[in-house]
Parts: structure tokens; C-alpha cells; sequence
């Protein structure tokens, strides 16, 4: 066995109807003022209403920042930064997508009275030094495992990103409440849940870090995640299958954050930035066409993951035979949900392919985890293979 280390979230609350108690455990670590970071999507559904009247009902002072955007600029980090200095704010809570929770945690370390780093410094991994306030999670969607990941992406240009990796992100707790995505629609619960099992794939195959703690969580994710994908996509007010979700997206998270993810996230980045393609549809877009590329080299690996998503359908054969099962099944995920399967049907012009294609090679933090190298002419063939 190889040396590792494996570090995570320091609490996990899996409980359905939770997020009612926020204040309760805000209070249990002696926070007097506290500011949530969301978008203004989360509030107009409705789903901070439980959680604020709490903080009404407990007489605590709460301030509710909700201007957080999908891939979020620096400017949004910024300000959410001086709103919390201008209340002095004790405790931060993202409450939300991946974007309100990585926000959330650069606040925690940006709005802490003894910070006394730019965010700019932060970039990179292991830049952030000190301390943060403390910092809780509550995902709103199965898909990022944001709340247990010790990174947060930030928009740092038109179509660029930057990343800070520092375990001082890892929050106090993480808080899973199915009942905060009952409302999700059927086709953001699938492209986070494909997101959510690219998670695990990635992890059970990455490279460098790959080990046996990480190879558990991912397997029981995956397991999870593709045992009540088609429930939770098309049956959406079933608690059941949605609380799976929640729990696959995190033990997903836990595996990633410790054995990274490589290519398909490498090449889903640029799309994101450029077309402005969801994470998760990104993801759910390349994710076949890169399997298929590394299948030369991981198979094997592949075809110990196949049982867990196709089950009692798995036909025996050779490891490339049932890593090719794998593959369309994983396929088969974003067809049945009604989801973009090609490029051009996600709006890509086919002329940026080559601009992708230069774009994805520079995510090397990514890309030195892919079990098989990559160069700048294969990533081109795979965007053209799932043109």
C-alpha cells in the first residue's frame, strides 16, 4: 500500500428537515451574528424560509446575502467579503449550489479579523494561511459535494478560472436536508447527478492520490447515486431517493477530494466558461468520450465500477467488453433524463473546438490525475467525438 493522507468535513448531519435547526446549531458553536451567502434563486423558491424563521424564533441575528451567481467573479467574493466585515460577522453559512458554498468558504477566510491576505494570494494550492470563521454547509443540490471538498472555484477573467485548495476551507459541518431539493427540475437533478458519479469515477481512477479510503466512498456513491438517479429525476418528491442523492453527492465529494479528479472535468472547465454550460451537463457532455479514451489503460478499473451502476444487466465478458457497458449505460443517464448527448445540441459552435481543446490543457492540476496522458490533439478528437 502506498503512504496517503485523507482528511474531510469534521461533522456530517444527514437528516431529512434539518436545515430547520440551522439556528439551533449556529448557536451550539456561539455565533451571535450570522450571515448566509445564497442566490437569489434559493430564496425566491422558498427553501432559506424554514431556516430564517428559526433564527426569528431564537432571537439571533442573521443576514441573508443572496447575489451569489453561477461561476462566481471575483467581484461577487468581494462583496459578500465587506458585507460580513461590515456586520462582523461570527459564523458563515452557504446555503445552496457549489458556487454559494465556495464563496462561503473563501468569506470564512477572507472576513476573519486576523486575514490578512488578498484573494488574489489565495490562488493555488496551500496559499491560505491562518485562520477562518466558522463555516457551515447546506447543499441544495446532489451534485458539487462542495460541502466536504476543500476547494473553491473562482471566474477570474472572461472565460477563465482559478482555483484555492487549502483544508482550511473544509467546513464545521455539512449539512444534507433532502427536503431543500424536492423542488429541483428533473434536468438540473440529472446533470448534478452525472456530475456527482463523474465525481467517483474520477477519484476511483485518479493517478496519483487514488487509495483505499477514496476507492470505498466512491464505490458507495456511485452505487447510491446510479440506484436512485431515475427515481430522483423522475419522481422528484420522493425524500427517499433524494436524501441517496445527497449522500452519494457527498461521499462522491469526500473520495474526490482526496484522490482529484482528471480529464473530463479538464475538458468540461472550458465549455463552462466559454458557452456557459451548466457544471454538470459539462460534465455529463465529455464524460463518455473520455472514458472511452482512457478505457485503453483503465478498463480494468472501469469494469469493477460497471457492476454498480448497470447491476443484474451486466453481461459477462473481457474488461474492455464490460467498460463498454459501462459507458453506454453512463450514456444512457443523460438520454432518458432528456439531457443535450452531443455538443451541437448544447449550442457549441463546432469553430471553438480547437480553442477548447488549447483551454482544457491548461488545467494541468487536473490533468496530471488522468490514469492515461492527454495531449492537446487528443483533447481535440474527444471534443469532436462528442460534436
Amino acid at each position: 500500500m502506498q503512504p496517503f493522507s485523507f482528511v474531510t468535513t469534521a461533522q456530517i448531519l444527514c437528516e431529512c428537515g434539518a436545515a430547520a435547526r440551522l439556528a439551533d446549531l449556529c448557536r451550539e458553536r456561539q455565533a451571535r451574528s450570522v450571515l448566509i451567502l445564497s442566490d437569489p434563486g434559493i430564496a425566491a423558491l422558498g427553501l432559506l424560509d424554514a431556516a430564517l424563521a428559526g433564527f426569528a424564533a431564537a432571537g439571533s441575528s442573521v443576514t441573508l446575502y443572496d447575489q451569489v451567481c453561477a461561476d462566481p467573479p471575483e467581484a461577487v467574493v468581494l462583496a459578500a467579503v465587506e458585507q460580513a466585515r461590515a456586520q462582523r460577522a461570527e459564523l458563515i453559512v452557504g446555503f445552496g449550489g457549489g458556487s454559494s458554498m465556495d464563496v462561503a468558504k473563501l468569506v470564512a477566510l477572507l472576513a476573519h479579523p486576523e486575514c490578512r491576505q488578498t484573494l488574489a494570494e489565495l490562488y493555488g494550492v496551500g496559499n491560505a494561511r491562518g485562520r477562518r470563521l466558522p463555516l457551515i454547509l447546506v447543499p441544495t443540490t446532489a451534485g458539487t459535494g462542495s460541502e466536504v471538498t476543500p476547494i473553491a472555484i473562482v471566474t477570474t477573467g472572461e472565460a477563465s478560472k482559478q482555483g484555492v485548495v487549502s483544508p482550511l476551507l473544509l467546513p464545521d459541518l455539512a449539512l444534507l436536508d433532502a427536503e431543500l431539493t424536492l423542488g429541483l427540475p428533473a434536468a438540473v437533478t440529472a446533470a448534478t447527478g452525472i456530475d456527482a458519479m463523474v465525481h467517483a469515477i474520477e477519484a476511483y481512477t485518479s493517478r496519483l492520490r487514488k487509495n483505499p479510503l477514496s476507492d470505498l466512498l466512491a464505490r458507495e456513491a456511485l452505487r447510491l447515486l446510479a440506484t436512485h438517479f431515475d427515481t430522483a429525476v423522475h419522481d422528484g418528491r420522493n425524500l427517499a431517493a433524494r436524501q441517496a442523492m445527497l449522500l452519494g453527492a457527498c461521499l462522491a465529494g469526500q473520495a474526490f477530494a482526496n484522490a482529484p479528479v482528471a480529464a473530463v472535468h479538464a475538458l468540461a472547465y472550458p465549455l463552462g466558461g466559454h458557452c456557459h454550460i451548466p457544471h454538470g451537463l459539462a460534465n455529463a457532455l465529455v464524460l463518455p468520450h473520455v472514458l472511452g479514451f482512457n478505457a485503453e489503460v483503465t478498463a480494468p478499473l472501469y469494469a469493477e465500477l460497471a457492476p454498480l451502476v448497470l447491476g443484474p444487466r451486466l453481461q459477462p465478458g473481457t474488461p474492455l467488453d464490460v467498460c463498454e457497458q459501462l459507458i453506454l449505460a453512463l450514456a444512457d443517464f443523460s438520454e432518458r433524463s432528456g439531457l443535450p448527448a452531443r455538443l451541437r445540441e448544447a449550442g457549441v459552435p463546432e469553430s471553438l473546438l480547437p480553442q477548447l481543446a488549447a483551454e482544457a490543457m491548461q488545467q494541468q492540476r487536473l490533468l496530471v490525475n488522468n490514469p492515461r496522458e492527454l495531449s492537446e490533439a487528443d483533447a481535440l478528437a474527444i471534443y469532436q467525438a462528442a460534436y
